[in-house]
């Protein structure tokens, strides 16, 4: 199946020069890219759906331990 795109001029630019470095066809960047960008969306859309899931369920903390876990994590992090 092929597909048409508008891609800004800078950003053709931008895919020209990395196909010449990586000696890889601009077809084949453009499609691992829009793979990446799938990939994270769907993974950002099924994490919302499980967050609202839990929610609708009631399997949630208060703001209060929010925080405190929060918290938590900046300490363990310096």
């Amino acid at each position: 199946m092929g597909v048409t795109l508008s891609i800004r001029n800078d950003l053709v630019r931008r895919l020209e020069d990395l196909a010449r470095t990586t000696h890889q066809p601009k077809s084949s960047l453009v499609s691992q890219a829009i793979e990446e960008f799938l990939t994270v969306q769907e993974w950002h859309i099924h994490a919302i759906k499980e967050g609202i899931a839990a929610a609708d369920a009631g399997d949630m903390i208060s703001h209060e331990e929010a925080k405190a876990e929060l918290k938590r994590w900046g300490r363990r992090a310096s």
